[in-house]
């Protein structure tokens, strides 16, 4: 009665086969089963010539045992598992079977006819739950399609994510690099504007240094001709005067070096180390470049530039530079605003740009006040973002207020604050530790 053991297990595999033909999975188990069932018969007449029908009946339960938990453990065959039980009765009879004929076998053989039913009993259990049994074969095929539709959702969603990844990851790459541009831009704009201002800037200690060279030089022929007759106390006075002459010579010559130094210091890249600076020179130095570099493209603009620097301000220690950059780009804010808004026609009004400097307690603080147009509540919070500007196109790169917030916060430690009323003012205040 072995035979309908072997003949469970071959009809299990073939069901299966059938369960899974029309289902991805098909093309994963489909070989496997196939070859299986096959085996399924080699297995039976082996152990028929080997060991016979008395342990044949034994090893088949075993077997089919076997294979039912295999299957049972299997993910891929989770919803044809209730199915599966029905193959239990048949293992336990045709176990207790084999084990009954190998140790009773006087017993077994004279209820043998009953083993015998009970085995084919056993086998039409499995026949009626294969009846009742399509819905799981229904709920297999179906969970089998929809992992199917899953996956090739997954692998389509993925695909999708990996190309996104990629042109975001090009476009990251290309806003670093234009990024990067438009700063170096921002800092030749800023040079050329400081350029014009320099011209100017430079002229008046050049004019000086001439005018005293020239002056000197008729000096030392009337010092020649004094000593010629003879008269020390007149030759004692012309030195006197040329010695006056080359002091105010040198000190106009420096002030000559300190603006090319400036410029120097302006269009390099910075080193980021910190030293002593006069903030006052600095300030008074970046104000009156910032001027004449409008005044050399607008020559009908004017206005009036109000310091307050407190006096005997001790050096500070910051990148010269980088403050020069963020006092350049307010003081050409400042002076833009009022321009614009003298070319509005007010009556009366007159274009005035103020800059103050003062120690409050650990931090110097600067202010560049100007009584243009004004910035308007809704965009103070974002007047300092990268790339936002309120000027024309091509007037602004919206990078200055930017770099000076970066200059000032994260590379000084300072803070920045806007103080404006729309139509009337607009006040920057910079605060920076003062670590002298």
């Amino acid at each position: 009665m072995q035979i309908f053991v072997y003949l469970a297990a071959f009809l299990l595999l073939r069901r299966l086969i059938k369960t899974i033909k029309f289902t991805p999975l098909y093309e994963k188990w489909g070989k496997i089963l196939n070859i299986s069932s096959v085996l399924v018969w080699i297995i039976w007449l082996g152990a028929e010539s080997v060991f016979g029908d008395v342990t044949n009946i034994l090893l088949s339960g075993i077997f089919l045992l076997a294979l039912v938990e295999y299957i049972r453990r299997t993910p891929d065959f989770k919803p044809i598992r209730p199915f599966l039980e029905a193959h239990y009765p048949l293992i336990s009879i045709a176990v207790i079977s084999g084990l009954a004929e190998l140790t009773f076998k006087k017993f077994y053989e004279d209820y043998d006819y009953y083993f015998q039913c009970a085995i084919l009993l056993g086998f039409a259990w499995i026949f009626a739950r294969w009846a009742s049994s399509k819905k799981q074969q229904d709920e297999l095929q179906r969970v089998s399609l929809r992992n199917a539709e899953l996956d090739r959702l997954v692998e389509e969603r993925t695909a999708e994510l990996t190309k996104q990844k990629d042109e975001l990851q090009e476009a990251v790459k290309l806003l670093q690099t234009t990024q990067q541009q438009l700063i170096q831009s921002e800092k030749l704009a800023s040079l050329g504007e400081l350029t014009a201002g320099i011209a100017h800037e430079i002229q008046n200690p050049l004019n000086f240094v001439n005018n005293f060279s020239e002056v000197s030089m008729e000096l030392i022929d009337e010092m020649g001709e004094e000593l010629a007759n003879g008269n020390n106390k007149e030759v004692i006075a012309i030195a006197t005067d040329i010695k006056q002459n080359l002091e105010k010579i040198r000190h106009h010559g420096k002030r000559a070096d300190g603006i090319v130094k400036g410029m120097l210091q302006h269009s390099r890249a910075s080193s980021s180390t910190m030293e002593p600076t006069d903030i006052n020179n600095l300030a008074d130095e970046y104000l009156r470049l910032a001027y004449h570099g409008l005044r050399a493209k607008d020559k009908s603009f004017n206005a009036d530039l109000v310091t307050h620097f407190e006096e005997g301000l001790a050096a500070v220690n910051m990148v010269p530079q980088d403050i020069g950059r963020v006092l350049l780009n307010l003081f050409n804010n400042a002076f833009y605003a009022v321009q614009k808004k003298q070319k509005l026609g007010i009556e009366g009004y007159k274009p005035i740009v103020e800059v103050s400097t003062a120690r409050k307690k650990d931090e110097l603080e600067i202010k560049v006040k100007d009584n243009g147009t004004g910035i308007p509540d809704e965009i103070k919070d974002k007047i300092l973002q990268p790339f936002f500007t309120t000027k024309p196109t091509g007037e602004g790169t919206g990078l200055g207020l930017s770099l000076s917030y970066d200059i000032v916060v994260k590379a000084h430690g300072g803070k920045i604050e806007i103080n404006s009323t729309e139509g009337e003012y607009t006040e920057f205040v910079i605060s920076i530790p003062a670590k002298i």
